[in-house]
């Protein structure tokens, strides 16, 4: 098994690649070991010792990483870990995830829809480049939520990616929107 890895725009995440699915559908975020029981992976991975965060996606993991640790020191271990699991075909959530909150419902009104519906085809597929991801928690009087996930979470860019890209496409395209505002 060859592992790829790629930096990410945030300096303390990398993105580990493995050549096949990891969640296939959605995402996982466990930004601390306390969160990680629903995933043996996730719980592996915080055994390292400098692993601060573990976000698994379609097709990838992001790791977070202690701000004193050097990438050169944790990587071996971290393609270790992920290697070993998926050789031994070990599964890498415990049950179904209850769902990642993009999904539009019935309860969704037309605006929200439009909303989650632009988040998901436009953006993101960037995120998910980046290592990251994006969580639509509401719109109210204009504003809409969001929580950036992985790589994206605490990623110095982060709020530029929220106010001159996001912000401005949901502008442009939604005249109800008049604000982006990060959750966290």
């Amino acid at each position: 098994m060859f592992i790829q890895t790629e930096q990410t725009p945030n300096p303390a995440t990398l993105k580990f690649l493995p050549g096949r699915d990891v969640l296939g559908r959605g995402t996982a975020d466990f930004p601390s070991r306390e969160g990680a029981a629903a995933s043996p992976l996730a719980q592996r991975l915080f055994e390292i010792d400098g692993v601060q965060g573990v976000f698994l996606g379609a097709d990838f993991v992001t790791i977070t990483k202690a701000g004193d640790k050097e990438w050169f020191l944790l990587k071996p271990s971290i393609l270790g870990v992920i290697m070993e699991h998926f050789t031994a075909n070990r599964p890498v959530l415990l049950e179904e995830a209850s769902g990642d909150g993009h999904a539009a419902s019935a309860d969704d009104d037309e605006i929200v829809t439009q909303i989650k519906e632009l988040l998901d085809t436009r953006v993101r597929p960037a995120v998910a480049q980046d290592g990251g991801d994006i969580t639509f928690y509401g719109f109210e009087e204009g504003v809409v939520y969001l929580e950036m996930k992985g790589a994206c979470s605490g990623c110095p860019s982060s709020t530029a990616t929220l106010k001159a890209g996001i912000e401005n496409m949901l502008r442009h395209y939604i005249p109800e929107v008049v604000e982006v505002r990060a959750v966290r």
